[in-house]
């Protein structure tokens, strides 16, 4: 039984929305949309989400994001 209905990101890890949006963007595409240096100056998930852990203003940024991302896949079924 799903007891967070409305949250999209229950259960989700900051990973895994990390790894969606990079598979569906891409490196390049994410940073033109969020200008985080991470994403731009030798990319990695493992250094993107050391930067997303301390950075609350960037991580609340790829939530939405990721939220759109979910978003825009509902519609397209």
């Amino acid at each position: 039984m799903n007891n967070h209905p409305n949250n999209p990101l229950h259960g989700v890890t900051l990973e895994n929305i990390l790894c969606d949006l990079v598979n569906h963007y891409g490196w390049d595409e994410l940073y033109k949309m969020i200008e985080i240096r991470c994403f731009y100056n030798d990319p990695s998930i493992k250094s993107s989400l050391k930067f997303l852990r301390k950075t609350n203003w960037a991580r609340v940024k790829i939530e939405e994001l990721y939220i759109d991302l979910i978003d825009q896949e509902k519609k397209e079924m």
